[in-house]
């Protein structure tokens, strides 16, 4: 009988541990004010895989990283890339917002997960994913922490509104001011205040007296870059910064809030027709006399408006200057011919120069039926060749292998440096237990060694990204070719040149001229939009696995 409970238990099989995956992150503002570090969070998950006997394969770590867009978190990206190659059979977070704050992106990755067999768990909000009333649980708590969430910022709204309307700024930092955090409102609250800075005082007096003085907003920029003034980011002037300023009711003693309806987006269509406009408790830098005249001739030049000419023309922010690098933009002269009718002739120049004037750059001019002519000619060539596809494949992954080994090992060297600090922190916390080291110097030297292994991380973020970049997508001869010959197909069927345009940004990342003002290299994109706009027929696209499917990028020069 023995023997035979002994046979049994041999028998059975042996029990396989699962395979963990842990996700953690922190803005840059909780870092700074609240909660978890990203090393207690990751410390907490380790020991809860511990416990319930998972096996941790993989730890994704966002640092300083917002969690309001999913797409821009490489770490998350690259988990979602190992949840689809079915890396682990479980994701562990700190909290479910450390994925997301919205609800349909959490309830999107929770799903995908699902297809993959792969569960979610949260270690704060003890509920899982496996079991259907613990999916229920999981969209019922999604739901209720985006409510509160969405409460917490209308309250936030509120406050703003009722500051704007005691005449307090709600703004960041503006020409002309300082700002001054020490002042109480009326409830005894902290309220920034302006006070103002003498020197950009006189700079935004200056643009105000040229522009009722009879000066266009290209002409205030470039006198103002002539002189050396700078905005309050320290750099040159344009005319859209002239502009705003010369628009700011701010200047005359008024406050202004609430110009946008959804002031969580910054979208031209969400304008306020009737936004806060109260008498400020700042000092203003004009008389309301110069406001009246200023305002007066903006709207005499309605009809007229002073601004560069984006058009229709497809190259104008690809193609970019040979001297500073900055997007082209179309510009137009009229010359006379002999028998006395006019020819209209177009360029595409610098745009800085377009913007701020001579002081910052050249026109850098190159005509546009030249270069219009010659990208869509060289792009047709392409893909009508072959061979050609083949020899620029075969240069982009001898390249990628190149640079592979460099950056494993930059990638090693930094893993290596932060075991060394992690030694130093283990032998520290061993110098504390043995009472050698007291608690007030042992807590300064962790967060040292806390503080130097988190600036070792930062640095190896990017390398992993990049690393794992090259390892997700596979250029072959098959991909470029599908997306060029549908690219040619789709600029030849567009009916507008609006559409075509379009085509061209999507594909086209940069366009170099030379200083003799030829068309120098084409800089073409492959990334998951390009691949799937182009391969993908348009009756079956969607944009539902756009942020959960793999990001990559690869360039390739024409």
């Amino acid at each position: 009988m023995h023997l035979s409970n002994e046979y049994n238990k041999l028998a059975q099989p042996i029990e396989k541990k699962k395979k963990a995956a842990i996700y953690a992150r922190v803005s840059t503002v909780e870092q700074a004010e609240e909660g978890y570090s990203i090393d207690e969070q990751v410390r907490l998950l380790r020991e809860f895989c511990k416990k319930e006997g998972y096996e941790v394969c993989g730890e994704y770590v966002d640092r300083g990283i917002s969690g309001k867009n999913i797409s821009g978190r490489p770490a998350l990206q690259q988990l979602l890339s190992a949840a689809h190659n079915k890396e682990f059979d479980i994701v562990l977070v700190w909290k479910m917002n450390r994925f997301s704050r919205k609800s349909i992106d959490l309830l999107n990755i929770v799903e995908m997960l699902k297809t993959k067999n792969i569960g979610f768990r949260s270690y704060t909000e003890k509920y899982e994913t496996e079991s259907p009333s613990g999916k229920l649980q999981f969209q019922m708590m999604a739901a209720i922490s985006e409510f509160e969430r969405a409460n917490i910022s209308e309250n936030v709204k509120m406050g703003m509104l009722a500051r704007a309307r005691a005449g307090y700024w709600n703004g960041g930092k503006v020409l002309g001011y300082d700002i001054d955090s020490t002042e109480v409102d009326d409830r005894n609250r902290a309220a920034s205040k302006l006070v103002i800075n003498e020197d950009e005082g006189q700079t935004v007096r200056k643009i105000f007296d040229l522009y009722t003085g009879g000066f266009g907003y290209k002409s205030i920029a470039g006198q103002l870059n002539r002189a050396g003034h700078q905005t309050k980011r320290k750099k040159s002037f344009s005319i859209n910064s002239v502009k705003q300023i010369l628009q700011n009711p701010l200047y005359v003693g008024i406050i202004r809030f609430n110009v946008r309806r959804d002031w969580t987006e910054k979208r031209r269509n969400n304008i306020n027709p009737d936004p806060v406009m109260e008498k400020g408790k700042h000092v203003p830098l004009i008389s309301q006399d110069t406001w009246d005249q200023t305002l007066a001739i903006m709207k005499s030049r309605g009809g007229r408006p002073n601004r560069i000419h984006s058009g229709e023309h497809p190259l104008t922010g690809i193609i970019r200057c040979p001297v500073c690098n900055s997007g082209m933009v179309l510009s137009r002269t009229t010359n006379k011919t002999k028998d006395g009718t006019k020819r209209v002739l177009e360029y595409y120049v610098c745009g800085a120069w377009k913007n701020k004037g001579s002081t910052v750059c050249r026109s850098n001019g190159v005509r546009v039926n030249y270069a219009d002519e010659y990208v869509l000619t060289k792009i047709a060539n392409v893909a009508n060749n072959d061979r050609l596809i083949k020899s620029i494949v075969l240069k982009i992954n001898s390249e990628r292998e190149k640079n592979r080994s460099p950056l494993q090992n930059d990638y090693k060297r930094l893993e290596k440096a932060i075991d060394s600090v992690q030694l130093r922190k283990d032998k520290i916390l061993g110098l504390f237990e043995e009472g050698i080291v007291e608690k007030d110097d042992l807590i300064g030297r962790l967060a040292t060694l806390n503080e130097e292994i988190a600036g070792l991380e930062e640095r190896k973020a990017p390398i992993k990204s990049k690393m794992w970049q090259d390892d997700t997508i596979e250029v072959n001869f098959t991909l470029v070719k599908d997306v060029m010959d549908s690219f040619t197909k789709m600029f030849k069927e567009s009916l507008s040149r609006e559409q075509r345009k379009h085509l061209l940004h999507l594909l086209i990342n940069k366009i170099t001229i030379s200083e003799s003002r030829e068309i120098d290299s084409i800089k073409i994109q492959l990334n998951k939009e390009v691949v799937k706009h182009f391969t993908t027929p348009e009756g079956e696209r969607s944009s539902d696995d756009d942020d959960l499917s793999p990001s990559f990028t690869v360039f390739l020069e024409l």
